[in-house]
């Protein structure tokens, strides 16, 4: 009776082993081994924060990642140290590797500081620089004027449509 109950586990050892197998051979095929350098710069995955109203917004519009910051440490295999600013103190600053994401700069994300007149308080106001095209937008009983406006500071790629009226009545030098 004991060996008909050592070989009934053993079978099912093996039977989990299998499926255990196949599922992560299906899990395996849509993951890629993720490998950071020390100072690259990654975006922090916000998820585990989410109970807590850290980051401002909550629900469907809170950020899923923030950053970018720069790692300072590969503590293991698969985790890193990141330089975390200081409103992230209560934070510990060691991150396993799912909840970094790689941070690809592009030039557009960057502000030269002598493009940008900075204020006081190290902010800036951007202005528009022209008015690059018309449009009316169509809804069911009305029309709504926009205009695409060139931003002082950016290229042409990143012109936004805004409210012909609100340009007119804030920025009356345009028209």
């Amino acid at each position: 009776m004991i060996q008909q109950m050592t070989d009934a586990v053993e079978l099912i050892r093996k039977r989990i082993k299998k499926a255990q197998d196949r599922q992560a051979s299906y899990a395996n095929t849509h993951r890629k081994p993720l490998h950071f350098e020390v100072r690259e710069h990654v975006f922090l995955r916000v998820s585990p924060f989410r109970k807590g109203m850290r980051f401002v917004l909550k629900g469907k519009l809170s950020p899923r990642f923030i950053g970018s910051f720069e790692i300072i440490e590969k503590v293991g295999d698969v985790a890193y140290g990141l330089d975390l600013p200081p409103y992230l103190s209560s934070i510990h600053d060691v991150f396993h590797v799912s909840f970094l994401r790689q941070y690809v700069a592009v030039e557009s994300h960057i502000l030269h500081p002598n493009e940008v007149q900075l204020d006081r308080d190290l902010s800036y106001v951007e202005r528009p620089l022209r008015i690059l095209d018309k449009k009316e937008k169509v809804l069911r009983n009305k029309r709504i004027p926009l205009v695409m406006v060139q931003w002082q500071c950016r290229g042409t790629e990143e012109a936004t449509w805004e409210l012909e009226s609100q340009m007119q009545v804030e920025h009356p030098e345009l028209f």
